[in-house]
């Protein structure tokens, strides 16, 4: 259960998160005089949050309880992978980019990230017949970096990548999609402050659950709106933290990778 769904009033949740305390186990691994602090309440009231918030935390781990076939089913999922298009990094990666994981690639600036990002929203859609996933992509973008130029090239190249896929193998695969068709499979979501951030986050399960067909998440950069303007440094880490927790999350429910800088 989310933080927004808890079984307290609406003023409650909204300084709850406000608050950086956007998962159940923040809440629940802090005191009631961290909570009372921090939402400027009661140190009774506190306690009913914190009462409500454990009873809630305990029945989503029971609801979460799992029989070896399911374990097995999602091991078999996870071993789904995105290409990178560099046999040396997929190498590395194990084949590429792996569902049901949250992938951070990190480095100084220019050394392609941003370009490996679009690569992965546009190779996410190579159809099954070719080795892909034939999923959709969303790409989250707190920097204004995303190039759709860039990303047009890289999806011409694709396309030209599968027909002479077809050639050199003889293939009767007919290559139905198109750079057009690309594009518009690649959701894209511009991030202006950190507060805008956390409400995309929280609106992705939303998304997912209407969008199944997406099998990729990428935030280019997920510390971007976190590198200034936190005075409270606790604050910027709970609310980090809670982002992280509902990407794991997201992966794990919905079968797809997350892929940050």
């Amino acid at each position: 259960m989310e933080v927004s769904k808890l079984p307290i009033s609406a003023t409650q949740r909204g300084k709850l998160i406000s608050a950086g305390y956007t998962s159940l186990s923040s809440i629940c691994s802090a005191s009631s005089s961290d909570i009372s602090r921090d939402l400027k309440i009661s140190e009774t009231e506190a306690v009913e949050i914190l009462k409500v918030a454990s009873n809630s935390w305990c029945q989503s781990i029971l609801n979460c309880t799992q029989t070896a076939w399911d374990m097995l089913q999602e091991e078999q999922e996870s071993l789904a992978r995105i290409t990178t298009s560099c046999a040396d990094l997929d190498n590395i990666l194990g084949g590429g980019i792996g569902c049901r994981e949250v992938t951070e690639i990190g480095g100084v600036p220019g050394i392609g990230k941003t370009q490996l990002g679009i690569q992965l929203a546009v190779n996410v859609q190579i159809p099954v017949e070719f080795g892909g996933l034939g999923g959709k992509a969303i790409y989250i973008d707190t920097e204004g970096s995303f190039m759709v130029e860039r990303a047009l090239q890289i999806a011409e190249a694709c396309v030209e990548d599968m027909l002479e896929y077809n050639r050199f193998l003889r293939n009767d695969c007919q290559v139905k999609t198109q750079p057009k068709d690309i594009l518009e499979n690649i959701f894209y979501f511009r991030i202006c402050s950190y507060t805008e951030q956390s409400a995309v986050i929280n609106y992705l399960d939303k998304f997912v659950s209407e969008h199944k067909d997406v099998k990729v998440v990428i935030i280019d950069s997920i510390a971007f709106h976190f590198r200034h303007g936190f005075v409270d440094l606790a604050l910027r880490t709970r609310v980090l933290s809670g982002i992280a927790l509902k990407l794991m999350n997201l992966a794990k429910k919905f079968s797809l990778a997350v892929r940050t800088i």
